[in-house]
């Protein structure tokens, strides 16, 4: 009986451990992708592809505007 009492753990400390756990999942995936996103971004920036990824987003843009006229306020 003794053994079963120390494994059972009570539902507050339950819920704490996995708000913990949830909060550090979270927190090690946001850092995990933006460090992933700046090493990216320095490769594309080496490469020269941004004035490309650039150029593609002013042609997007110029074409949602003047289908969108009235989206310019």
């Amino acid at each position: 009986m003794e053994k079963y009492e120390q494994v059972k753990r009570h539902l507050k400390d339950i819920i704490f451990n996995n708000f913990l756990g949830g909060i550090a999942w979270g927190l090690g995936a946001t850092v995990g992708v933006s460090i992933v996103i700046a090493i990216l971004s320095l490769i594309l920036k080496n490469i020269n592809l941004v004035p490309f990824v650039g150029n593609f987003v002013s042609q997007v843009t110029n074409y949602v505007l003047q289908n969108n006229p009235q989206l310019i306020k």
